[in-house]
């Protein structure tokens, strides 16, 4: 998520500055249109922790975040004014981040201001879809029920981001070991053997020899080396922050084999439960689907996703904007269909996230338990070219004296 400083008209004729955390600036601007806001500027806030060191400390953690939450929907579940229910959270709440904010926030209420007005003042603490679906349980007067929405959408969320997490983390510790051993035998070990066959005078062979001038070469200028990695990384971060290198990337995702096709169900997966999320807040289908859009988090599908919006605003059904714009597979599209049809549609969206998400699970599977091994064997290759080209000169003196 991205901070902004927006510079905002009230209808009354005043003029206001807030942050708002959002995806895409784009997404930003119409949600703020929507809400009868007219926008005069938006800017990106700097990186916050080297900057602005009081935002950065506002932020707080997920489960932080779902234990409020489920307090505070048990505690309005009992009758409690959210006054009330804010006192007993603090009551029992140790010192801490969250309870500074939530201070501030009861006084804010105490003072005549909504719940969703009073987080919308924090957003590095409470998401915009978090404060846009209080708002709508705000004005449909269902609040318990979109608070409990909203904890199902973090648990599964989180639990989603905790699978892909854990996936990742073995072969991630083996590339970073082979990478260490591999760079331990290139600017140590080859060159300790360099200088015992210097010694001898013997005629090296090839292979060795190049290796020698390579790890030789490499050692000397380690230090360019890494400086070189450094500011390469800092240009390319750089870049792909730029509008023209995320969809650079964001393309290239898509185009992976294998794991082009999985980066595109998780998409739809976060894509759908948001979705799902806010239309059940009763938000309007069109604002919820652009609420949601930022959820992809891939710059090539959110472009879909809007050819898809402007589609329905113009009349046309949800699945067949979807299918125009190649958005979504032809099963999600055909569960689509079913759900407009029998007036399901948030049910069928929470079946195709959890359908994907079984998908993107078994993909998953697969990859930790082909990459593994993958990752092994080649790096018994290279240590073995290594070891090998370095121990030529021993084998060809040891035929020389039979």
């Amino acid at each position: 998520m991205i901070l902004y400083s927006c510079k905002l008209g009230l209808p009354d004729g005043r003029i206001t500055v807030k942050e708002v955390e959002a995806h895409n600036l784009e997404v930003l601007k119409k949600s703020l249109e929507e809400q009868g806001y007219f926008v005069f500027d938006i800017k990106k806030k700097r990186l916050q922790f080297l900057f602005d060191k009081g935002r950065a400390r506002q932020k707080v953690s997920t489960k932080d975040l779902m234990s409020f939450n489920q307090e505070l929907l048990v505690l309005v579940k009992a009758g409690l004014p959210i006054i009330k229910a804010l006192d007993s959270i603090l009551e029992k709440t140790e010192k801490g981040k969250l309870p500074e904010i939530l201070h501030s926030v009861r006084e804010d209420i105490k003072g005549g201001t909504s719940l969703s007005d009073a987080f919308e003042k924090y957003p590095r603490v409470f998401p915009y879809l978090y404060v846009a679906s209080i708002r709508a349980g705000e004005r449909t007067g269902d609040l318990p029920q979109t608070i409990r929405r909203y904890i199902e959408f973090l648990k599964r969320a989180e639990a989603l981001k905790k699978k892909l997490l854990s996936a990742l983390i073995y072969p991630t510790i083996l590339v970073t070991v082979a990478a260490i051993v591999i760079s331990v035998l290139l600017i140590y070990v080859v060159p300790t053997f360099s200088k015992i066959y210097e010694g001898s005078g013997a005629e090296l062979p090839l292979p060795t020899q190049y290796l020698i001038h390579f790890t030789g070469f490499l050692k000397s200028n380690i230090v360019f080396f890494i400086f070189a990695l450094v500011i390469a990384s800092v240009f390319f971060r750089r870049w792909i922050s730029t509008e023209a290198g995320r969809y650079w990337i964001d393309n290239l995702k898509l185009r992976i084999p294998f794991l082009g096709n999985m980066v595109h169900k998780y998409a739809i997966v976060s894509f759908t439960r948001t979705f799902a999320t806010v239309l059940g807040s009763g938000i309007p289908i069109i604002e919820s689907l652009k609420m949601s859009v930022a959820t992809l988090n891939n710059k090539i599908l959110e472009r879909k996703l809007f050819e898809a919006i402007s589609r329905i605003e113009e009349g046309t059904r949800l699945s067949s904007s979807l299918e125009l714009a190649g958005f979504m597979p032809p099963m999600a599209l055909r569960m689509l269909g079913v759900g407009e049809t029998t007036g399901a549609l948030e049910e069928m969206l929470i079946d195709i996230s959890e359908y994907f998400e079984q998908e993107v699970d078994a993909r998953l599977t697969v990859l930790t338990t082909t990459i593994e091994p993958a990752i092994m064997l080649l790096m018994g290759i290279i240590i073995g070219i290594i070891v090998l080209t370095m121990y030529l000169p021993i084998f060809k003196l040891g035929s020389t004296i039979q």
